[in-house]
């Protein structure tokens, strides 16, 4: 009674396919995981939500998501306030945070 037309999607089929071989407490394992996985992302989905609701009701800052330069430690660039007033109307550039390994300038400047 197939009427040639599939019911499933593409990446439902290729789902199947892919644990369609393997014994089924793998294919019991994989799916709970997979409903595990879903279930916590709608979970921190909902938690950053009434975090940010709190925070206006509040007056609070919106706690943000941090960028990859706020986690630099130790490897964050120094504090260059003195360069650019020492080298005139210079601003500073990458080579100003590479120390001995900045190649050598032929102003006459630092390096």
């Amino acid at each position: 009674m197939s009427a040639g037309v599939p019911l499933a999607s593409w990446k439902t089929q290729m789902f199947e396919s892919l644990l369609g071989f393997l014994p089924d407490w793998v294919q019991i394992t994989v799916l709970a995981l997979v409903v595990l996985a879903l279930l916590a992302a709608w979970v921190l989905k909902l938690r950053r939500r009434i975090a940010a609701r709190r925070a206006l009701r509040t007056g609070a800052p919106v706690p943000v998501r941090g960028s990859g330069a706020d986690f630099l430690g130790p490897y964050a660039p120094r504090n260059q306030g003195g360069t650019a007033a020492r080298s005139g109307t210079r601003r500073p550039s990458g080579a100003d945070f590479l120390g001995a390994y900045a190649p050598r300038r032929e102003d006459g400047g630092q390096g």
